[in-house]
C-alpha cells in the first residue's frame, strides 16, 4: 500500500472497449471511475489487460493496430515514455511485397507489476482514457480490456500532489 493512502475497497475489475471511428483513425474514449473528490478518493491500478483486434493482412503493405491506456486525454496513441501512459498494446503484420512473405508481431506492456511492486499507477482524477489507431487497415479496429485496482482515500497533501502531478503532466 502506498504511503498516505488507505484502501477503501477490495479489488475492482473495470471492463472497457473502443471502436475506431473509421479505419486508421485515431480514436479516444474515456472511462469514468466515479471517484469522490470530496473524500480525496483515488484509484490504485494493480493490473491492466489490453486486447486489440488483429490488423488486416494486406499483400503489399504492412498493417498495425496500436492502443494505449492513459490517465489524461491524448492527441495520439501514447507510448510508455509518456508519464501518463499506464499500458500499451500493439499488433503488427510486416509484409515484404517483393516475395509475398508476411510475419506478425505482438507487443504489450506488463499486465501485472513485478512481484516487487505493489501497483502500476495511481489515477487521481475521475476517469482514464483509452486510445486506438490502425495503420493501413481496410476496416476499423477495436480494443477491449480490463483495468484492475482498488479505491483508496488519500491524505489531503498526498491527494493534492497526485491531482496536480496528473493534471500538469498532461
Amino acid at each position: 500500500m502506498p504511503a498516505g493512502l488507505k484502501q477503501t475497497s477490495s479489488t475492482v475489475p473495470i471492463g472497457f472497449s473502443l471502436v475506431e471511428s473509421g479505419a486508421n483513425t485515431f480514436t479516444q474514449g474515456s472511462v469514468d471511475l466515479n471517484l469522490s473528490p470530496l473524500d480525496r478518493e483515488v484509484f490504485v491500478v494493480t493490473a491492466i489487460n489490453i486486447d486489440p483486434s488483429s490488423p488486416d493482412l494486406q499483400s503489399t503493405v504492412s498493417t498495425a493496430t496500436n492502443c494505449s491506456l492513459t490517465t489524461t486525454s491524448q492527441t495520439a496513441v501514447a507510448s510508455l515514455g509518456n508519464a501518463n501512459c499506464l499500458a500499451v498494446a500493439q499488433q503488427r503484420i510486416r509484409v515484404n511485397a517483393t516475395n509475398g512473405m508476411a510475419v506478425s508481431f505482438q507487443q504489450q506492456s506488463l499486465e501485472t507489476p513485478p512481484s516487487t511492486m505493489d501497483y502500476i499507477g495511481i489515477i487521481a482524477t475521475n476517469d482514464f482514457f483509452i486510445q486506438i489507431e490502425g495503420e493501413n487497415n481496410a476496416l476499423a479496429k477495436t480494443l477491449s480490456g480490463k483495468l484492475y485496482g482498488y479505491r483508496a482515500a488519500a491524505t489531503a497533501d498526498i491527494y493534492a500532489a497526485l491531482v496536480q502531478s496528473e493534471v500538469l503532466s498532461a
